[in-house]
Formats: structure tokens, C-alpha cells, sequence
């Protein structure tokens, strides 16, 4: 086990009545005057009534900024930015998902640049990591990114079609409240995507080359396994408060890196390359793991049989001879897909009428400013010619 680290300050507020916590938070935060974030849409609208309903019980000052749409863009974060230093904004409060989160986090650290500096720059080459921002908080309404309780942000270039990560100890949310009831009006395709995301964060991170981990190796695949265990559920009842909740603490726990202590920060190929797909044909993020996940695993699985044998048996029961290897990864993906059959993902390109002419485009820009798509400490690096590979494996 490596040596670590481990700062997870953000608070949790969870369950049915976790908003009434709200005004008490607000004021710890010496909250003067608020930015209320939103994407605007008739599905959340009921949550924001409520939010909206609290902050003028508690007679709350706020500035309302809505249209925060799936793969968040540059565009609305620099709108935001001009928004808050014109109104003297103190705290933001971002009402949704991932997407509207990870523009929070920009705006709360692009209102700290000064006027002429890019704010892309912490973007595009993510070793300048956000050191100052303005405080933020959350309610959340879809449980997928994690970025409730992570200091993860990622943002889409309008222009260049090109989606990057940062992040920075300074984005991480003072509270996060988690209502599973916010979370039972989704879309069932909304759910499936959230759903992959969190499971994708979570074997993003345990796909990595290196030994004496077998704690968070464990947690993982508890998590795991509560994640495909429940998933399934809310396809049949989409209400069901118990799996809400359970899918819910899942994807908090899954991105708030508790699971990738003591080990390397994991693989993260797939979403290197799940971005590219995402930014070009603007494509959920869950979904576009969905498809390409399963195609990471059969080309990189042989430079580590062991540990997807490992994740085979510890979180799908798969009980296969430990020497048929190609056997033991077959199923593994057989499986990963069928389950993304029962959510309703995609798992295939050609389902979702994306053909192979902008592939080249794709592996270009996943490399652009970079030697390999993900961290380097996953389980096999990929070039350009290895990202276009997996994308015709997952034609």
C-alpha cells in the first residue's frame, strides 16, 4: 500500500428532509449573497421551487443563472464568471448533476482570475490545478459524476469540440445534500447513464498494475456489486426509495477518493476517450462509457489477466478455470454489456449512428498536449493508434 493523503472535507447531508439543512449551512458559510445554478429544465423546475422556497423563508439574497446543459460548456462557465463579479457574488449553489456542478466549479474559480486571464488554460493542461475559487455548495438531483463531494470539474470547449478535466482543492463543495426523492423523477435513461458513470469511476480506479491493495480493492467491489445489485431495480420501479439511495451513496462514494487511497489514482482511458465522443456527437457522458468500457477491456485485459480474473470472480461470481483466461475476460464483458442491455444503454457505436469518419478526429484530439490518454498508472498506455483501435473495437 502506498503512502497517502486522504481530505474529504465536504459535508454530507442525506435523506428525505436533508434541504431543511440548508439555511444553517449557508449561514456557516457567511452566505451574503448567493448565485442559484440551475440547467433550467422542466424535470429538476420542482427542486429548484423548493431550493428557491427555503432561501426566501430564510430571507436569503440570490442571483438565479439556469441553461447548464449535459456536457457542460466553456461558453456558459465565462458567462457565469461575468455574472458573479458584476453582482458581487459570495457563494454559488448548484442545483443538478454533474454538469451543472463542474460549471459551478469553474465559475467559483474563474471569478478569482483576473478579466484578461483564460480560464481554459487550467483546463487544457491540468497540472495548473484551481488554488482559489469562491465556496460553493449542492443539492443534488442526479447521482452519476461524484462531483458533489470531488474537486473534479470538467468543461467543454464550444469552439474546439474538446472536452478536458481539472480540478483543485480549492472546488471542493463545503455540503452536498442528498435527497434520494430529487433523484426519482429521472428519466430511466438519465438513471442508466448516472448509473455506468458511477461504475465506471469505480473500475476506473481498480484497474491498475500494482500489488497489497486488497482493502480498496474490496471497497470497490462492494460498491460495485451494491451498484449492479440495485440498478436493476429501478428499471422495474423507479420510485423504489431504497435503491435510489443506495445508487445514490454510491456514486458520492465512488468519486470522493476514498476508494483510490493506498493505490495509484487508476486507468482513466476510458473517459479520456469517452470525452472525445461526448464533446464531438454530444453524447451523455455514462453513455459513451457504456459503449467504449467494455471495448477497453478487450484490448488491454491481457496486460493484466489477473486483476480483471479478480474483478470477475469477486464482483460478477464468474466461475471460470483460472488458467482460461481469454475465457474469464470474454464473460466479463459479456456480462458488463448485458447489464447495460437491462438499463437501456447503448453499447455499441453503430446503435447510437456514430460511424467511423471522425475517429481519426477523435484520437487526435484525445491527444492533443499529451503523450497518452489517461493517468499512466492504469493497467496499459494508450497512444493514438491504440485509441483508434478501441473505438473500432466498439464500432
Amino acid at each position: 500500500m502506498l503512502d497517502f493523503e486522504f481530505y474529504a472535507p465536504t459535508r454530507i447531508m442525506f435523506g428525505r428532509d436533508a434541504l431543511a439543512g440548508l439555511p444553517a449551512q449557508l449561514h456557516k458559510a457567511e452566505a451574503k449573497k448567493l448565485f442559484l445554478v440551475h440547467d433550467g429544465s422542466k424535470g429538476t423546475q420542482h427542486i429548484v421551487d423548493e431550493v428557491e422556497q427555503v432561501l426566501k423563508a430564510n430571507n436569503i439574497s440570490y442571483v438565479e443563472f439556469s441553461g447548464i446543459q449535459p456536457n457542460p460548456l466553456l461558453s456558459r462557465v465565462v458567462d457565469g464568471v461575468k455574472v458573479c463579479k458584476k453582482e458581487n457574488i459570495d457563494f454559488i449553489l448548484a442545483v443538478g448533476g454533474g454538469s451543472v456542478i463542474d460549471t459551478c466549479k469553474g465559475i467559483a474559480a474563474g471569478v478569482k482570475l483576473k478579466d484578461n486571464e483564460d480560464i481554459w488554460k487550467d483546463y487544457l493542461f491540468p497540472k495548473n490545478r484551481f488554488t482559489d475559487a469562491i465556496p460553493m455548495g449542492v443539492v443534488l438531483t442526479i447521482p452519476a459524476a461524484g462531483s458533489e463531494a470531488s474537486f473534479g470539474t470538467v468543461i467543454t470547449h464550444d469552439e474546439l469540440k474538446m472536452k478536458r478535466y481539472s480540478g483543485g482543492e480549492a472546488l471542493l463543495p463545503k455540503f452536498a445534500i442528498l435527497n434520494p426523492v430529487f433523484t426519482t423523477s429521472l428519466p430511466p435513461y438519465m438513471t442508466a447513464c448516472g448509473v455506468f458513470d458511477i461504475l465506471s469511476h469505480l473500475m476506473e480506479r481498480y484497474f491498475v498494475n500494482f500489488d497489497h491493495i486488497d482493502l480498496s480493492d474490496r471497497m470497490i467491489e462492494a460498491v460495485a456489486r451494491t451498484v449492479l445489485n440495485c440498478a436493476p431495480v429501478l428499471v422495474k420501479d423507479p420510485t423504489n426509495y431504497d435503491a435510489r439511495a443506495e445508487i445514490m451513496w454510491a456514486g458520492c462514494v465512488a468519486h470522493n477518493k476514498i476508494l483510490e487511497m493506498g493505490r495509484t489514482h487508476g486507468d482513466w482511458a476510458s473517459h479520456d476517450i469517452s470525452h472525445e465522443i461526448s464533446s464531438t456527437y454530444d453524447v451523455a457522458h455514462g453513455a459513451a462509457l457504456a459503449i467504449i468500457t467494455p471495448a477497453w477491456m478487450k484490448y488491454v485485459y491481457k496486460h493484466n489477466p489477473a486483476k480483471f480474473h479478480q474483478f470477475a470472480v469477486r464482483v460478477f461470481d464468474i466461475d471460470i478455470a483460472y488458467d482460461k483466461m481469454d475465457c474469464i475476460a470474454e464473460e466479463l464483458v459479456d456480462r458488463l454489456v448485458n447489464f447495460c442491455k437491462v438499463m437501456g444503454l447503448a453499447t455499441t457505436l453503430s446503435e447510437i449512428d456514430i460511424d467511423s469518419s471522425k475517429f481519426e478526429l477523435m484520437a487526435s484530439n484525445a491527444l492533443d498536449g499529451r503523450e497518452h490518454v489517461g493517468t499512466g498508472n492504469g493497467i496499459y498506455l494508450l497512444n493514438k493508434e491504440d485509441v483508434l483501435n478501441v473505438l473500432k473495437m466498439a464500432e
